[in-house]
């Protein structure tokens, strides 16, 4: 991690996150404190069911958390106009968008739409945006052709340019190599790291490939059944949270190599 970056965007206290309905409220984790800051990467692991995405939902106001707050920017998140957050904090779901009959360019300028007038018409700036987006993610090649002709890899591209294009401080990532092959996997990890160091911008997002995680985050949210660790990957590593993922009958992590391997 960058120990000269102290300016926390997103910061959680004691918060508590799950479900609520007429009869229960259920917890999913709670205690969990994060202080993310600008320009870095971090990475949110942990077993299928645990709570990532659920996390990854109230972080950004799309579900209410139970308990705690979450505050964007020093400011707590129920207190922001949802416009008003949208400049502040962009969302990269693993759902497959609505809109697949849209040009790559056109889905990009998505990403516009907090920042135009009530017409949505494009100004200069938002297409400059756009444009800055496009080259950022390396998807001139295709910007013509229609999202439902693109391949898993590069929908998630364009799906990134969209987030870029919408110039937010913060942006949160669900599971975005979901369905790519390793390279593709890799490739698009790797363009997060980068877009982190040379935008600025605090990139969260959740995986299951926790090796190139490691590699590559600055920063990692462990969640297991009984709490959520945040660290930089070597503090994790030296304190042994990884070993706690998996049962270790089926799967171990090797600290010094920093990967984990199949029990035979």
């Amino acid at each position: 991690m960058n120990s000269e970056k102290t300016d926390n965007v997103l910061q959680t206290e004691d918060l508590s996150i799950g479900y609520l309905s007429k009869r229960k409220k259920t917890t999913i984790a709670q205690d969990i404190q994060l202080k993310l800051k600008s320009g870095t990467l971090i990475g949110l692991v942990g077993a299928n069911g645990i709570g990532k995405s659920t996390l990854l939902r109230s972080l950004c106001g799309m579900q209410k958390h139970l308990g705690g707050t979450i505050k964007i920017k020093g400011k707590e998140i129920h207190t922001y106009h949802p416009v008003e957050l949208a400049t502040l904090l962009s969302v990269v779901l693993t759902e497959a968008p609505a809109s697949r009959n849209l040009t790559t360019t056109e889905f990009v300028s998505l990403g516009r739409q907090p920042h135009t007038n009530w017409m949505g018409k494009l100004s200069e700036l938002d297409r400059s945006k756009v444009e800055k987006a496009i080259e950022q993610t390396q998807i001139a090649d295709f910007r013509e052709k229609h999202c439902y002709e693109l391949s898993d890899g590069q929908m998630q591209r364009v799906a990134i340019a969209r987030a870029l294009a919408q110039d937010t401080e913060i942006i949160l990532l669900d599971e975005p190599t979901t369905h790519l092959d390793l390279y593709h996997r890799a490739a698009i990890l790797k363009l997060l790291k980068k877009l982190s160091v040379t935008t600025g911008k605090t990139i969260l997002f959740s995986t299951h490939e926790i090796d190139l995680a490691i590699q590559l985050a600055d920063e990692m949210i462990v969640m297991t059944k009984n709490k959520t660790i945040t660290g930089s990957p070597r503090e994790l590593i030296r304190q042994g949270h990884f070993d706690a993922l998996f049962p270790k009958d089926t799967i171990s992590f090797d600290a010094d190599s920093g990967r984990f391997t199949i029990q035979n």
